[in-house]
């Protein structure tokens, strides 16, 4: 961005009367004005129509009136946010929390990451304000989702202040923030990205305001030039930052084709997404990163371009698969979220609140004409349950087991799966447990991305996730899907991971009659040390009994659960460890964390744990489990299991 330009905009807006809503620039200023002005004409396309003739105008100040005439009254592009809609919000668009955020916003008192407080960054706003030592909350602080909440409340109320101060803040924040290395903090190409889309949106709600002046739609138009410009240099191939990227790319080249190089910064979007559904998204649906929040994310950002595509005439950018990989994704969430809706926290995932996906099923049951859609979408009361009650997507090595669709049913989803990249962790293997409404076995969460390293990193460790390590060291990436079998009272899932150089861990789960479940977890290799079994509950007080290696949950209502762990040689442990669990960013609670513990010698090549996992309520089945087979040298590649309920018996095999 011209530094030059920049400090020409700044003293545009110091000597205008835009505050008092006048939008006249004062008569001393007409050299900055022609330098403002004459920079902008530059970039739009001013010799062919329709903006044919504008440089013919006698006047800068003529010339900016007859732009802002111009992008008001223009009906060549369409966006998701009508402008048409603008009467019929009045009084139903804004939620309390908008007013809040655009009130606060209107006194410069700013929410940046929002698990933080809102800080007052000055009667001059500091851009670059750092309340916190969590580099999140600037970064999201130039993300001003707080002007998305001014720009409803708005239309909510139709209000001139909430225009007029966004009006303000726009130039400030364009004047104060040339991008160099001194901001940073503003100029990751996420931040560019993320705002390019959101300015756009906050155009179709402002452009009609009387508080829009010319002064703004220069800076504004200026900006944009200069984002899509950056965005251009920026390719962050195969994470979600290249979709905000290209998304922020398209909607600037869409929205704005009066731009000389709209056509160049359409093709290079439309190709960027082309790509990244191809070497993002497995052909299971999952979004590689392997994180629900992000890959209901990614599905947003695929969909939302194609869209705004769609709707001016450009859809033919897009491969008929490219659709379908949308829609595949959209079933993810359905297969992989706790009964509830919740997340399952597997990577940087956080639980985030029952239905919070139902808004979106509602969009993808129409888009895609989907039953199973709708029911999600209405909790059941439309639509038309999923047909299975087991889902197996062996490329993003994800499965999930479920009793019903109902919110209090029985659920487990584990992982075993590649390296999703930096949102991921060293967990294969680990699982969570829901029932009847409430997640029993959670997985650990991530915390916090930025200003606590160790708080970060010990929310990172293979050794507090369900699963297996040896000496406590984090396991690496190296899954296979051995078995997967459904009927209707037996689901068998057989998995395994090359944990370490010289140590594998083969985990069976089997879900017996829709009730409760076994694990068998083989651990084979030549390493001796600690071998370690991990597993982690709700928080709560347990009941531990250490002779009978057996530990369970005891809330006083609900659902609890009872795990207890039997083994193929002598001298385990059950061990009790340090636990955690966050669901929301920066915050974690203790939890109860235990670990069988069995050391490896050259002596016993493998090790052979049997868990019983019986979730229930009121009172506590009375279930063993037992295998048959002789002890073997290696891993059993036929299962026999001998089910003991009170004085029923029955045998469970299968064969890999």
């Amino acid at each position: 961005m011209n530094r030059l330009y920049l400090l020409i905009l700044w003293l545009l807006f110091s000597l205008t009367a835009f505050g008092q809503g006048k939008g006249n620039l004062q008569t001393d200023n007409g050299k900055t004005t022609n330098r403002v002005v004459a920079y902008l004409l530059e970039k739009l396309d001013v010799e062919t129509a329709p903006l044919k003739g504008i440089t013919k105008i006698t006047g800068r100040e003529n010339q900016k009136k007859a732009l802002l005439n111009y992008f008001r009254s223009r009906n060549n592009v369409h966006h998701r946010i009508n402008r048409d809609d603008r009467v019929r919000s009045l009084g139903n668009i804004a939620s309390e929390s908008d007013f809040e955020l655009a009130d606060d916003a209107l006194k410069h008192i700013f929410v940046g990451q929002p698990a933080y407080p809102r800080f007052f960054c000055g009667e001059d706003i500091d851009w670059g304000s750092r309340p916190v030592p969590d580099n999140e909350w600037v970064w999201q602080l130039n993300r001003m989702n707080f002007w998305n909440a001014m720009a409803r409340t708005y239309w909510h109320t139709s209000d001139e202040k909430y225009a007029r101060a966004w009006g303000e803040q726009l130039i400030d924040w364009v004047s104060k923030n040339p991008n160099d290395e001194d901001h940073r903090y503003a100029w990751r190409s996420i931040e560019a990205g993320i705002r390019g889309n959101s300015w756009c949106e906050l155009y179709q709600r402002f452009i009609d305001s009387p508080s829009f002046t010319p002064e703004v739609l220069i800076a504004f138009l200026t900006s944009l030039h200069d984002h899509a410009s950056f965005l251009m240099t920026k390719y962050t191939s195969n994470s979600n930052w290249a979709l905000m990227e290209a998304e922020g790319l398209a909607a600037i080249a869409i929205l704005f084709p009066e731009f000389k190089e709209a056509p160049l910064w359409r093709e290079e979007a439309f190709r960027r997404f082309n790509i990244e559904i191809d070497k993002q998204v497995y052909s299971d649906g999952q979004q590689r990163e392997l994180a629900m929040g992000y890959h209901v994310g990614c599905i947003s950002w695929f969909l939302r371009s194609y869209e705004l595509a769609r709707m001016n005439g450009m859809e033919d950018a897009f491969p008929r698969t490219y659709v379908e990989k949308i829609e595949k994704m959209c079933e993810v969430p359905m297969k992989l979220c706790h009964p509830d809706g919740t997340v399952v926290q597997f990577g940087d995932a956080w639980t985030g609140k029952p239905g919070q996906y139902n808004n979106q099923f509602m969009v993808w049951s129409k888009l895609f004409d989907r039953d199973d859609f709708l029911y999600m979408a209405t909790e059941g009361i439309q639509g038309k349950a999923p047909d299975k009650t087991a889902f197996a997507l062996p490329e993003s090595g994800l499965y999930s087991m479920r009793s019903g669709w109902d919110p209090e049913a029985i659920f487990l989803a584990l992982k075993c799966g590649p390296n999703g990249g930096a949102h991921s962790q060293p967990d294969n293997g680990t699982f969570s447990l829901y029932a009847g409404g409430r997640i029993l076995m959670p997985d650990a969460g991530s915390y916090i991305y930025s200003g606590n390293p160790e708080g970060r990193a010990w929310f990172r460790q293979t050794k507090v996730h369900q699963t297996i390590t040896i000496d406590n060291r984090n396991s690496a990436f190296a899954p296979k899907l051995l078995y997967w079998n459904t009927k209707k009272d037996l689901d068998v899932l057989v998995v395994e991971n090359k944990s370490y150089d010289d140590l594998t861990h083969r985990r069976s789960l089997l879900f017996i009659d829709k009730r409760y479940f076994v694990i068998v977890d083989e651990v084979y290799g030549a390493a001796t040390g600690e071998v370690g079994l991990h597993f982690q509950l709700a928080p709560g007080e347990p009941t531990v009994d250490k002779k009978n290696f057996s530990v369970q949950t005891n809330f006083p209502e609900g659902w609890n659960v009872y795990l207890q762990t039997a083994h193929n040689q002598s001298q385990m442990q059950l061990l009790e460890e340090e636990g955690w669990v966050s669901h929301q960013y920066t915050i974690k609670e203790p939890r109860p964390a235990f670990c069988f513990n069995i050391n490896k010698t050259g002596n016993n090549p493998v090790i052979r744990y049997v868990t019983i996992l019986v979730p229930y309520k009121d009172r506590k089945p009375d279930i063993k489990v037992r295998i048959l087979n002789e002890p073997e040298k290696e891993p059993i590649s036929k299962m026999n299991l001998e089910i003991t309920e009170n004085s029923s018996k029955k045998t469970i095999q299968y064969n890999l």
